[in-house]
C-alpha cells in the first residue's frame, strides 16, 4: 500500500520530499468500480511549529494567552500555570546533573541565580561539544529495547545541553512566580503576578512550552491531498480533503501514535514519554497563492454526521513565503558546503532534535557567511493560502492543557462516516460536475486498455525500459 501511495505521489506536478516527524498516509479507493481504483491520496504530517496566521486563529500564541489571563485571572488559570511548570520539571532527567553538583532537588524549592547561570554555562559548553564533535551515532551500541537507551540519549552532549538550558529556564520561571503562586495558586496571586514584568515573562514562557507539547502531536498538516486521474476531473480532491478530517481518520491517527515514544521528550526525560495523540486540528496550504483551490468551500454540514457544528476548512490568511524552493539544487549544495567549512565548524548536523528545518538553517548560515541579507534572500514571494479546521469545541483550551479532554464536534463512535461523507460529496459536487459532456469525455479518455492512455501513470525519463 505504501508503494502504491508513493507511485501516485510521483504523478503530482511538484516534487515529493519526506518531512521529519509523524506521517500517516491515506489512500482513498473507489469501492464501486472494478478493482477498486485509487481516487486520491493524502498524508497527515507533523505540523509546522510556527505559523503566525494559524497560531493567531487558534489563540495559543504566548501574547494571546497572557491577554486572556489578564482579562480573566482565575484560580483555575493560576493552578494551570503551576501544574504546567511542575509537570515540565518532572520530565527532565537530572541524575547526572545531581552527580556533577549542577542541580539538587531542594534547589527547585528556592531557585538560586548562581545555579541558574551554572546550568546555562554547562548548556553552552555541551552545545559547543556537540557542534564540534557531531556525534551522529552516540547510542549506536544500544537498541530501543535496551533499558538504558533513553538515559544514554539524555546524557549525550546535545540533550545534556537541552536539559541544562530547559532546567535553567524552568528555575527562572519558578523564581519569578514563587511569591505569587506558591504555596497556593489563587486568582489574587495571579492578578499580582500579571502586574510584575518578570512574572509576566515567566507566564509567556510557560504558554510557549505548553504549545510545544502539542504542536507536533495533536495537530497535523495535510501535507499531501488530491485526486488522481480521472477522479480529478470530478473534483475528487474535495472528497479526499473531507475524508481526511473524518472520525475514521481521527481514530486511525490515535491508534497509530497513542503508544508512540516522543523522540525529543523521551531523550530529555531519560525515560519513555508518550504524548497524547488525539487529533483536534488539521491545517494545510494551497499549492499556489491564488483564490482557486481545492480547499475552497470544503465543509461537511453538521446534519451529515449528526455533529454539533459544521466541519469547515476556514481560510486563515497567507503564508509568509520563506524557504529555499526558489534556489537551484546546486546553489543549495554550495551554501551547505560553505556552512560546513566556516571557521566555527558545522553548526547544523541534520540530527533530529537540533532544531526544525536543518536545510533552511544551513542555507541561512551560508548566506550569512557571505555577508548577504539572508532574510530577504530566503523570502521567495510565493505566498500560499492557509486553511485550518478545528475538530473540537475546546481547541485552544485543550491544546494548552487547560482542559484534559477534547470535546469533538462529531461523536468518535460514528462508524459510517466514510459513507455519509461520500454521499454528501456526490450531492454537493459530483452531480453537477458529471452533467458536463466535456468532463465525461475527459474521464472516458483515461483507459487502461491497450494502447494505454491514462494520466495517472508516472512519466518515465526518456530511454527508460
Amino acid at each position: 500500500m505504501s508503494d502504491i501511495w508513493r507511485y501516485f505521489r510521483h504523478t503530482w506536478s511538484n516534487q515529493h520530499a519526506t518531512v521529519p516527524g509523524r506521517t500517516m498516509a491515506l489512500l482513498v479507493r473507489d469501492r464501486a468500480a472494478a478493482n477498486h481504483p485509487v481516487i486520491g491520496i493524502a498524508a497527515l504530517s507533523s505540523a509546522i511549529v510556527q505559523m503566525d496566521k494559524r497560531d493567531s486563529w487558534i489563540g495559543w500564541r504566548p501574547k494571546d494567552v497572557l491577554s486572556e489571563l489578564s482579562d480573566n485571572p482565575s484560580g483555575e488559570h493560576a493552578r494551570w500555570l503551576v501544574s504546567r511548570l511542575e509537570q515540565r520539571k518532572s520530565e527532565v532527567y537530572i541524575d547526572d546533573l545531581i552527580r556533577d553538583e549542577l542541580f539538587w532537588p531542594t534547589l527547585w524549592e528556592c531557585p538560586a541565580t548562581e545555579s541558574i547561570e551554572a546550568l546555562r554555562s554547562e548548556a553552552t559548553a555541551r552545545r559547543a561539544d556537540h557542534l564540534r564533535l557531531a556525534r551522529r551515532d552516540h547510542v549506536a551500541t544500544l537498541g530501543r529495547d535496551c533499558a538504558d537507551y533513553w538515559e544514554a540519549r539524555a546524557e549525550s552532549d546535545l540533550y545534556r545541553a537541552k536539559r541544562c538550558l530547559l532546567l535553567a529556564d524552568l528555575m527562572r520561571d519558578k523564581a519569578a512566580l514563587l511569591r505569587f503562586l506558591y504555596p497556593k495558586a489563587r486568582a489574587a496571586g495571579l492578578r499580582s503576578a500579571l502586574e510584575d514584568p518578570e512574572a509576566r515573562r515567566a507566564i509567556m514562557s510557560i504558554a510557549r512550552r505548553a504549545k510545544a507539547d502539542t504542536v507536533g502531536t495533536e495537530i497535523a498538516d495535510l501535507s499531501v491531498c488530491g485526486a488522481v486521474a480521472p477522479y480529478n476531473e470530478i473534483i475528487g480532491g474535495k472528497l479526499v480533503a473531507m475524508l481526511a478530517m473524518s472520525p475514521s481518520v481521527v481514530r486511525a491517527y490515535q491508534r497509530k501514535y497513542r503508544h508512540y515514544e516522543s523522540e525529543i521528550a523521551s531523550s530529555v526525560a531519560g525515560r519513555p514519554i508518550s504524548r497524547a495523540s488525539r487529533l483536534v486540528y488539521i491545517g494545510t496550504t494551497s499549492l499556489y497563492g491564488i483564490a482557486s483551490s481545492q480547499y475552497n468551500r470544503v465543509s461537511i454540514p453538521a446534519a451529515v454526521l449528526d455533529a454539533d457544528a459544521d466541519l469547515r476548512l476556514e481560510r486563515l490568511g497567507r503564508s509568509r513565503s520563506f524557504g529555499t524552493s526558489h534556489f537551484s539544487a546546486d546553489t543549495v549544495a554550495a551554501l551547505v558546503r560553505l556552512c560546513e567549512q566556516t571557521s566555527n565548524g558545522t553548526r547544523v548536523n541534520s540530527l533530529f532534535g537540533e532544531g526544525v528545518n536543518p536545510k533552511l538553517r544551513k542555507v541561512r548560515a551560508g548566506l550569512d557567511a557571505l555577508g548577504w541579507p539572508s532574510d530577504r534572500l530566503l523570502r521567495h514571494g510565493r505566498e500560499r493560502l492557509i486553511y485550518g479546521v478545528s475538530l473540537v469545541h475546546n481547541l485552544r483550551s485543550y491544546l494548552l492543557g487547560m482542559n484534559s479532554r477534547p470535546r469533538y464536534l462529531v461523536r468518535s463512535t460514528t462508524t459510517d462516516d466514510v459513507r455519509r461523507i461520500s454521499g454528501w460529496w456526490m450531492t454537493r459536487w459530483l452531480w453537477g460536475r458529471i452533467e458536463s459532456a466535456d468532463v465525461l469525455d475527459r474521464v472516458a479518455s483515461d483507459t487502461t486498455e491497450r494502447p494505454v492512455r491514462h494520466r495517472a501513470r508516472v512519466a518515465l525519463p526518456a530511454g527508460s525500459n
